[in-house]
């Protein structure tokens, strides 16, 4: 059962926040039987193996932490935890690589964190907390859960604003490049949509198996709940903006339609006027005797020939104008 280090603000705890620590430095904690949160970020596969000789990990354990792109997930192990986490990285662009995949070993002792990259807001949560007073190993275990989990929220109100001005853009010039940032946005949303439905489950049912692990000081589970509760908002959020994003897809599809259609009524309208045109210069141009013997002087030219034609252009003119089609 680790003790922890006393502060002074009584029954608190003070956890060092260790970032790619040596075994020498993972050694000396357990030693000292200190909570600790080791905090690993593009660990190496012979730090994971000494990690794993130092706390006495499972060989599955290993496997798991070092398999990245795993559904959330949470194993129990003998006198540990193995979860499966994910989060979301706020400063990616719509499209790109959005997922921060993290995995915990959580015990009595300490909590293990292990990622790829650099993750801002494990970061932020390390400088806040390195060995500063926390009222007990659970609270620690739920802000690391909660830093992660909260990441989704800045990265839905984008989505929000971005649908807004997406919905604006297509009323006014729907271009494909509008249609090229809504199926980015949507691929963003499926991929949020595939981690936080498990975590949410996974919250749900099992979260509260953290405060059983042995050492485990005791205090309120309604951290767990919080999680869980967090995340059905994420997942209803991440429902909502699909369904937006769809109604914007089909706003872009009737927009475009409705444009093909005006044009495709003013190229109706072009040729309809050119239809009698091309008639009555096609018949005038017609060699027979009498049209050369009758139409031979400049006023029957300008009644038969001109006239006829500005006839017919304003007849139709006249006819659109009725039916309102310009």
């Amino acid at each position: 059962m680790s003790t922890g280090e006393p502060a002074a603000t009584g029954d608190a705890l003070r956890v060092p926040c260790l970032v790619n620590p040596s075994p020498q430095q993972i050694a000396a904690h357990l030693e000292k039987e200190t909570y600790f949160w080791a905090d690993y970020e593009g660990v190496r596969d012979e730090d994971l193996d000494e990690l794993a000789k130092l706390v006495s990990l499972h060989p599955l354990t290993v496997q798991d932490a070092r398999t990245f792109g795993q559904r959330p997930k949470l194993g129990e192990y003998e006198g540990y935890l193995f979860m499966v986490v994910d989060g979301v990285d706020p400063g990616t662009e719509s499209g790109g690589p959005l997922l921060r995949e993290v995995h915990l070993i959580i015990s009595g002792d300490y909590v293990i964190t292990i990622h790829r990259r650099r993750f801002e807001a494990l970061q932020d949560l390390r400088e806040r907390y390195n060995d500063q007073p926390i009222r007990s190993e659970q609270f620690m275990v739920y802000e690391i859960l909660d830093a992660i989990t909260s990441t989704f929220v800045p990265v839905l109100s984008r989505i929000d604003d971005q649908v807004d001005d997406l919905e604006q853009e297509v009323l006014a010039d729907a271009s494909p490049e509008c249609l090229q940032r809504i199926y980015a946005l949507k691929r963003d949303l499926v991929a949020m949509r595939r981690v936080v439905t498990p975590m949410r489950d996974m919250f749900a049912r099992n979260a509260e198996r953290i405060a059983e692990l042995p050492g485990m000081q005791p205090d309120d589970r309604l951290y767990y709940r919080d999680l869980y509760d967090g995340l059905i908002r994420v997942s209803d959020l991440v429902d909502s903006y699909r369904d937006l994003l769809s109604g914007a897809t089909d706003l872009y599809l009737s927009t475009v339609a409705n444009r093909q259609g005006e044009i495709n009524k003013q190229l109706t309208i072009i040729a309809t006027i050119f239809l009698p045109l091309t008639f009555l210069t096609g018949f005038f141009g017609q060699n027979f005797g009498w049209l050369v013997r009758h139409i031979n002087t400049t006023w029957t030219f300008l009644i038969y020939g001109v006239g006829l034609l500005i006839l017919s252009v304003a007849a139709l003119a006249f006819y659109f104008r009725r039916k309102r089609w310009f």
